[in-house]
């Protein structure tokens, strides 16, 4: 497996374990401990993303649609659902370095719908999601 194959499978795992599953001890494998966040949504470092996570409603949900690796960095297409507010949909990119996510910038925007799209397509997914998805 390719070292960008190899990325990706880390960086699905990571999130997963700490979107999904919201293991913090087993995450803290996945992230490093000089871990730095370019986000204005998130504080900074590793923990500042945990705190973050675990401020959040445990209906949060992130549904994957699409994933790019080059080299070192993992670009995540997804959407973040589950909290009570409108569901973003983000570009998540992250830089791994000796197997851990070591930085993460993101793109953010809310789900728009069909009335608000003036494309009429929907932004991520092909369909939009009932009522604004929350």
């Amino acid at each position: 497996m390719s070292i960008p194959e190899q990325n990706k499978e880390l960086v699905l795992t990571a999130f997963d374990t700490l979107f999904g599953k919201r293991d913090y001890e087993a995450a803290q494998e996945f992230w490093s401990e000089k871990y730095l966040q370019h986000s204005r949504h998130i504080p900074p470092g590793r923990e500042g993303l945990f705190n973050l996570v675990r401020a959040l409603p445990a209906t949060l949900h992130y549904d994957n649609q699409l994933t790019v690796a080059e080299g070192d960095y993992v670009m995540l297409y997804g959407r973040y659902s589950g909290t009570g507010e409108t569901a973003s949909v983000v570009a998540d990119v992250v830089r791994v370095e000796n197997g851990r996510l070591a930085e993460h910038w993101d793109v953010w925007e809310d789900e728009a719908t069909r009335d608000e799209s003036a494309s009429g397509l929907p932004v991520f997914g092909d369909r939009f999601a009932p009522d604004r998805a929350r």
